[in-house]
């Protein structure tokens, strides 16, 4: 679980953080809980984002994954995507998150797939989709973010909790 894995950037956004000096890998990271959660982002840009996790260390008591397992899994995928449509001058905060479990996982791996349902110069809208390794539908969620200013100090802070 503590392996690191590789993102693939498109190579406009690593030229764009690159210019500011930004780890690209630190701040479109899962974060400390991410991490200890063993999420991995594999693949990330404004149009997709995909992610997986393990279900072994993520479940509730009757040894299904978490529903706030896959809420974590869901909120890191759509607010990367935030991120990246929002680009180096804006921050990513989400306000709304709405996640729907449609059926239990007990191993293995879940995939999350994001995808931007709206885009704006405010607001980004993900709809993530979580799968079980057999491609079934494990969760549906929708992550909406706010697109805030930069301001100094915030890509150091974001930098440093990756």
């Amino acid at each position: 679980m503590g392996e690191q894995q590789h993102v693939k950037f498109p190579q406009e956004v690593i030229d764009e953080y690159a210019a500011l000096g930004v780890d690209l890998p630190a701040l479109f990271s899962a974060g400390h809980l991410g991490t200890r959660m063993g999420v991995q982002i594999l693949e990330a840009s404004a149009e997709k984002v995909v992610g997986t996790m393990p279900v072994e260390g993520n479940t509730q008591p009757y040894g299904l994954l978490h529903g706030g397992a896959s809420a974590v899994l869901a909120e890191t995928l759509g607010s990367v995507g935030s991120m990246l449509h929002g680009g180096s001058s804006k921050i990513a905060v989400g306000v709304d998150l709405n996640c729907t479990h449609h059926r239990g996982a007990r191993s293995g791996l879940v995939t999350g797939v994001a995808t931007p349902l709206h885009r704006g110069r405010s607001t980004a809208t993900y709809e993530i989709v979580i799968s079980d390794e057999e491609g079934r539908r494990v969760c549906s969620a929708r992550l909406t973010c706010l697109l805030r200013d930069v301001t100094p100090g915030d890509a150091a802070r974001a930098g440093a909790s990756g």
